[in-house]
C-alpha cells in the first residue's frame, strides 16, 4: 500500500473537500482518503498494482479542481507558503478594487432610498435611464474582478456537487439577471423598475465574500507558524567543496556524497558524517537536549543544528527529504493533513447542506410569492438572503483549523502528533503505561553511593573497581567508567583477569587478588559481608544496585549504582493522576527496584518482571477491562506495546523503532510532555466543540431569518448584503477562535 499527499486547487467549503473525497475514494485500489480543506491537500493511502498518480490527479480535474503530487521537500513547502502569500495578496487587491466600484454604487442605490445628495443628472426620478446606465456601469467591474464565483460556482452546480461559490453564484447572479431585466424596461420606458434593481446587492455580496476569503485566508497562513519555524532551522545554501575549491551553492543543489564544510555559528545544512575537523553543536531544537554535543570524526551531525565553537568537513549522507528535519517538517504536515473522527460530524452534515440550502431558498422564494401573495421583488430578495448567509464555510473550518493549531503548537512545545486522531484520541484515556528504564529514569546507570571500609578511601575503592571494569561493555561498568573519567583516575595495572558468570570480575593488581560483584561472589571468596546487610537492604528499597569490592578476604567498599530518575517524573505523575488518569508503571525489573522506584515518583500500581514479548500483552489486558489505555516508552521492546495501545506515546531519544510505532512522539524526552500533550488535546477538541456549536448555531438561526422568519411577525428582512456580511464574519471567526489555540502554554 502506497500513501502519497497531493495538493488541492479550487476549494471554497467543505463541501468541495467531500465532492474531491467521493471522488477518489471510488477508485479501484483506494483504501483511505482524506482532504483537508484548511491545509488545501489531500492524502491517498492505495494499491500501486490497481493504480496511480496520474488517475487519481484526473480524477479530481474530472471533479472540477486541480492536483498536484507533493515530494514533501523544504523547498516545495516554501514554495507553497509563497503560493500562499500571492494569494493573499491577490485576494486584497480583488477586495480593494472591488470596493472601489461597490462603495459609489451602494451611495447611489441607498441614497434614493434615504434622502442622501445625488447630482441632479443621474436622480432616478428625473432621469432614471442615466441613474440605471451607472449603475451598471458600476457593477460590471465588479462581476468581472470576482467572475471566478460564477465559473466555480456553476460548473460545480452542472456537475451535480454544489458548493459555496454555487450558493454565491446563484444568490448575486439571481439579482444581477433581475437586474439586467429591470434595466431593459428602464431603458424601453418603463420606468417603475428603477427602484427595483439589485446591481448594489450583487456587488456588496461579492465584495463582502471575498474580504471573508481574504481573512479566512490570512488566517490560514497563521496556522502554519510552526512549518515555517521548522523550515528556517535550515538555511537555504551550503558551502560545498568541490575539486579543492569552496563554492557556495543552494541547498536544492546539494546530493548525498557531497562534502561540505561549517564554520562556528553557521546552521549545520543537512544530514552527514564528519570526515575532518571538531566542534560542539546545539541540537536542542532538534532534540531537545540544552547542553552542546561534542562532535568528533565519525559523528553524524544533522540539518538546523547550530555548530558552536570548531570548525568540520562532513559528507552527506540523506537526501533533504530524508533528514531528521524534514521528517519533522512531514510528522507536522501529516498530523495537519488527516482528519480528527470528530470531523465527520461537520462531514456528514455538509454532504447534505448546500442542496438542501438551494430547495429552502426555492422554497421561501415561491411561497411568499405564491402564498404570501408577495411582490417578485421581495420574493427574490428572501431567495438570495437564504442562498447566502447559508454558505457552509464556517462548518468546513471548525475542525481542521483548530488540529491544525493545535498540532503545531504542539510542534512548538516538541510534542509532536502524528494524526488528528491521536490528537483527539489522547483527552479520552483513562489510564497510561510508563516504562520505567529511559521514561521515568533517564535510562543511563550512574554511581549514585560509594562506601569504603578496612582503611580504604572511596577513591581507593573507584580506582580498583575501574581496573577491573576497564575493558568491560557491561551497562553497570560503563557507569563506574564515566565515574572515573568525570574525577580523572589512573588506570592500575591488570593481571590474571578472571570473568564468572552471572556473579562479577575478579582480578591480581599491586600483587593483591581484588574481586568486584554480587553478594554471591564475596560467598565464593569467603569474605565476611554479614556486617553490612542493613546497607544492602537500604540500597534495594532505593531501587539501587550494589557493587561489592573484596581485597582478598576483607570486604573493601560498595559500589552502589542506579539509573537515576528524571528531575520531572514525580511531577509529570502527579499531574497525571491529579487529571483522573490512572498511571502504571511496567518493567522488566524485579518487584522490589520497580516498587522502590514507583515509590519515589508516587506510582501506586507496578507490573514488575515483565518480559518484552509481554508488554503488548499487558496492554491488552487494560483495555479488556473497558479502558482507554496510553502507552510511553522509548525501546525496541516498548515497540509492540505503543502499537497496540489507543495511543502510542514515544520518548524522542529512543529508538527509531519505537518511534515509528508509536501516535505521538516526545522530543524532549521530558514525562512532562505528556501532561502537556494531554491538555493540548484537551484544549484542541474543546475549541473543535466550540467552532461546531457556533457553526451550526449560526446556519440554525440565520437561515430562518433569511427566509422571512421574522418579517413574519411583524419583525425586519434581512437584506441579502447583511447576509454576505454574516456569512464571512461567521467563518473568521471560527478561525478566530480556532487561533486562540496559539495562547496554549505547557507545563514545562
Amino acid at each position: 500500500m502506497k500513501r502519497e499527499d497531493y495538493a488541492i486547487d479550487g476549494m471554497v467549503c467543505a463541501s468541495c473537500s467531500l465532492t474531491i473525497e467521493k471522488a477518489v475514494s471510488k477508485l479501484a485500489g483506494v483504501s483511505d482518503v482524506s482532504v483537508n480543506l484548511t491545509t488545501e491537500k489531500m492524502n491517498v493511502a492505495y494499491d500501486p498494482k490497481s493504480l496511480d498518480e496520474q488517475k487519481i490527479i484526473s480524477t479530481v480535474v474530472d471533479a472540477g479542481y486541480g492536483a498536484k503530487r507533493l515530494e514533501g521537500t523544504s523547498d516545495e513547502i516554501e514554495q507553497r507558503t509563497f503560493s500562499k502569500t500571492q494569494q493573499i495578496n491577490k485576494l486584497w487587491s480583488q477586495f480593494f478594487y472591488s470596493a472601489i466600484f461597490t462603495v459609489p454604487l451602494l451611495y447611489l442605490a441607498m441614497g434614493s432610498m434615504l434622502g442622501f445628495w445625488l447630482p441632479g443628472f443621474i436622480q432616478p426620478n428625473s432621469n432614471p435611464r442615466i441613474f440605471v446606465a451607472v449603475e451598471l456601469i458600476l457593477a460590471i467591474p465588479v462581476v468581472i474582478l470576482n467572475i471566478d464565483y460564477f465559473k466555480i460556482g456553476f460548473k460545480t452546480l452542472a456537475k451535480g456537487h454544489p458548493n459555496m461559490d454555487s450558493l454565491v453564484a446563484l444568490g448575486s447572479g439571481a439579482a444581477l439577471v433581475y437586474s439586467f431585466f429591470g434595466t431593459f424596461q428602464v431603458i424601453s420606458g418603463n420606468y417603475s423598475y428603477s427602484d427595483d434593481l439589485y446591481y448594489e446587492a450583487a456587488g456588496t455580496i461579492l465584495t463582502l465574500i471575498t474580504l471573508g476569503k481574504y481573512f479566512e485566508t490570512v488566517s490560514k497562513g497563521k496556522t502554519s507558524t510552526a512549518i515555517k519555524k521548522l523550515l528556517d532551522l535550515a538555511p537555504k545554501t551550503a558551502n560545498v567543496i568541490i575539486n579543492g575549491q569552496e563554492e557556495e551553492r543552494l541547498l536544492s543543489d546539494v546530493k548525498v556524497g557531497d562534502i561540505v564544510i561549517v564554520r562556528p555559528g553557521q546552521k549545520i545544512p543537512a544530514d552527514g558524517q564528519i570526515i575532518e575537523g571538531n566542534s560542539t553543536v546545539d541540537e536542542s531544537l532538534l532534540t531537545g537536549e540544552s547542553m552542546p554535543i561534542s562532535k568528533k570524526l565519525g559523528d553524524s551531525v544533522f540539518g538546523g543544528s547550530l555548530n558552536q565553537i570548531g570548525s568540520f568537513k562532513f559528507r552527506i549522507t540523506k537526501e533533504q527529504k530524508e533528514t531528521v528535519l524534514s521528517q519533522i517538517i512531514k510528522l507536522v504536515e501529516d498530523a495537519q493533513a488527516q482528519k480528527a473522527p470528530i470531523a465527520k460530524i461537520a462531514d456528514k452534515v455538509s454532504a447534505i447542506f448546500v442542496p438542501t440550502v438551494i430547495a429552502l431558498a426555492l422554497l421561501a422564494g415561491l411561497g411568499w410569492y405564491s402564498i404570501g401573495n408577495e411582490s417578485f421583488s421581495f420574493s427574490l430578495t428572501i431567495m438570495i438572503a437564504v442562498l447566502v448567509i447559508a454558505c457552509p464555510c464556517a462548518l468546513g473550518l471548525a475542525t481542521p483549523t483548530a488540529i491544525m493549531v493545535g498540532t503545531g503548537k504542539g510542534a512548538d512545545n516538541g510534542v509532536f502528533f502524528k494524526s488528528g486522531t491521536a490528537l483527539e484520541s489522547l483527552q479520552n484515556i483513562q489510564a497510561i503505561v510508563l516504562d520505567k528504564t529511559g521514561t521515568i529514569t533517564t535510562g543511563v546507570p550512574s554511581v549514585t553511593n560509594i562506601l569504603s571500609f578496612n582503611n580504604l578511601t572511596k577513591k581507593d575503592v573507584m580506582e580498583f573497581a575501574e581496573a577491573l571494569e576497564y575493558n568491560s561493555e557491561h551497562p553497570l561498568a560503563k557507569a563506574i567508567m564515566m565515574y572515573a573519567k568525570e574525577h580523572d583516575m589512573k588506570t592500575k595495572v591488570v593481571s590474571d583477569f578472571q570473568s564468572v558468570a552471572g556473579k562479577g570480575i575478579q582480578a591480581v593488581i599491586d600483587d593483591q587478588t581484588v574481586i568486584l560483584g554480587n553478594e554471591s561472589l564475596m560467598m565464593m571468596n569467603k569474605v565476611d559481608v554479614s556486617f553490612i546487610k542493613n546497607q544492602l537492604d537500604e540500597l534495594a528499597l532505593q531501587g539501587k544496585t550494589p557493587l561489592l569490592l573484596g581485597l582478598g578476604t576483607k570486604l573493601a567498599g560498595i559500589i552502589a549504582i542506579a539509573d537515576p530518575i528524571k528531575n520531572s517524573s514525580r511531577t509529570a505523575v502527579t499531574k497525571l493522576q491529579d487529571a483522573g488518569i490512572e498511571v502504571i508503571m511496567m518493567t522488566g525489573d524485579n518487584a522490589k527496584t520497580a516498587s522502590a522506584i514507583a515509590e519515589q515518583v508516587g506510582i501506586k500500581t507496578v507490573r514488575s518482571e515483565v518480559m518484552p514479548a509481554d508488554k503488548a500483552n499487558q496492554v491488552q489486558a487494560l483495555q479488556a477491562e473497558s479502558k482507554l489505555v496510553g502507552m510511553v516508552g522509548d525501546g525496541i521492546n516498548d515497540a509492540p506495546a505503543l502499537a497496540r495501545a489507543n495511543v502510542g506515546i514515544a520518548i524522542g531519544s529512543g529508538t527509531d523503532v519505537a518511534i515509528d510505532a508509536a501516535d505521538i512522539v516526545l522530543l524532549h524526552s521530558d514525562l512532562l510532555d505528556v501532561v502537556t500533550a494531554y491538555l493540548l488535546s484537551k484544549a484542541t477538541i474543546h475549541n473543535i466543540k466550540e467552532n461546531l456549536f457556533w457553526a451550526f448555531a449560526y446556519n440554525i438561526m440565520g437561515i430562518p431569518v433569511a427566509m422571512g422568519g421574522l418579517y413574519l411577525f411583524g419583525g425586519p428582512l434581512l437584506n441579502p448584503m447583511i447576509a454576505g456580511a454574516a456569512m464571512s464574519f461567521s467563518s473568521v471567526s471560527v478561525l478566530l477562535n480556532a487561533l486562540r489555540l496559539r495562547s496554549f502554554r505547557s507545563v514545562v
